[in-house]
């Protein structure tokens, strides 16, 4: 599907991926329409001058007549929803603003596109998280998803939401699901690269809120916006379905911090926490659909990145 042309909607943006996402799509000379609740001075949205090259509107996704009076104002047809309270710790320590967020917010753009119709392609961003514990193997798109606490169960239910939108009112989404994302513009300092490379810069002790043996897959930004002009690109394959984006990189927080020291030849000073009482251990993404369907590959791996990550977040943080 071609989108020069279209009326494009972005909720989250001023985020670390959506901004990341924002520049593709404007490099492309498309001026999408981003929503946004606050923006970081320091974030790679504001870095890149990216409120030059798109609309900014300011709006809570949680107030559905906002919503609506945005997406009919413009007579918007294409929506990439990755708004969202992305962090665990948080929605431990807050449930409530990330069930109205993930699952409130979800439905409330959803709904507001199905009452205004007419729309080309809606994309759901949802998350490893959704599939809940499932031992050691690689989850597939046809896994039941499952939350047990509260930020897996804020995913895993907008992510069955988008798919009720799917089956009852044959709307036109997809859904993704990504691991662990880092790269440039990454300002959650309580993620694990993040937290590396603010320890590193400012002689800090990391904190490692696990044992350290936690395992994920960890993907270049680059690599999940590639995915979504994938997804769009292909959209006649993929309408109506989820999507896994995994990683050839499966790697624990204590390989991470010993990459990171073998590679920028850096001491890290980090403790052991393990006060993550709520968090899966082992998480990991079956790709192959993504492979087959869409032609999609990961063209980036974290030892080669490394050194431009590090030299990003120096410099935004000695600024």
């Amino acid at each position: 599907m071609e989108i020069v042309n279209k009326n494009i909607l972005i909720t989250g943006g001023v985020g670390f991926i959506g901004s990341h996402l924002v520049k593709a799509l404007t490099d492309q000379g498309i001026f999408p329409i981003v929503l946004y609740r606050s923006i970081d001075l320091k974030s790679y949205f504001t870095l890149q001058n990216l409120n030059t090259k798109t609309q900014l509107i300011y709006q809570d996704i949680n107030d559905y007549a906002g919503v609506y009076r945005i997406i009919t104002k413009y007579k918007i047809n294409v929506v990439f929803h990755l708004a969202a309270q992305a962090l665990v710790e948080l929605a431990y320590d807050n449930p409530l603003d990330t069930l109205l967020t993930n699952i409130i917010g979800t439905a409330n753009i959803l709904e507001v596109c199905r009452q205004k119709g007419d729309m080309d392609a809606i994309i759901v961003a949802s998350s490893d998280k959704a599939y809940g514990k499932k031992g050691n193997v690689k989850y597939k798109e046809s896994d039941a998803l499952v939350g047990n606490h509260p930020y897996e169960t804020s995913k895993a239910s907008a992510d069955l939401i988008a798919q009720m939108y799917i089956k009852t009112y044959n709307m036109p989404i997809s859904i993704t699901r990504f691991g662990n994302v880092y790269g440039e513009g990454d300002l959650n300092f309580s993620r694990i690269i993040p937290g590396i490379m603010q320890a590193l810069i400012k002689k800090q002790t990391l904190d490692v809120r696990s044992n350290g043996k936690f395992i994920r897959d960890y993907i270049y930004v680059d690599d999940v916006v590639n995915g979504y002009l994938s997804i769009i690109k292909n959209w006649n394959k993929i309408c109506g379905q989820s999507i896994n984006f995994g990683s050839k990189e499966t790697l624990s927080v204590m390989e991470i911090v010993q990459l990171v020291e073998k590679t920028l030849k850096l001491k890290i000073k980090h403790r052991i926490l393990n006060n993550s009482k709520n968090e899966i251990n082992y998480q990991s993404l079956n790709d192959n659909k993504a492979r087959k369907i869409l032609k999609w590959r990961h063209n980036y791996n974290l030892k080669n990145m490394l050194p431009e990550i590090y030299s990003w977040y120096k410099n935004s943080l000695t600024q």
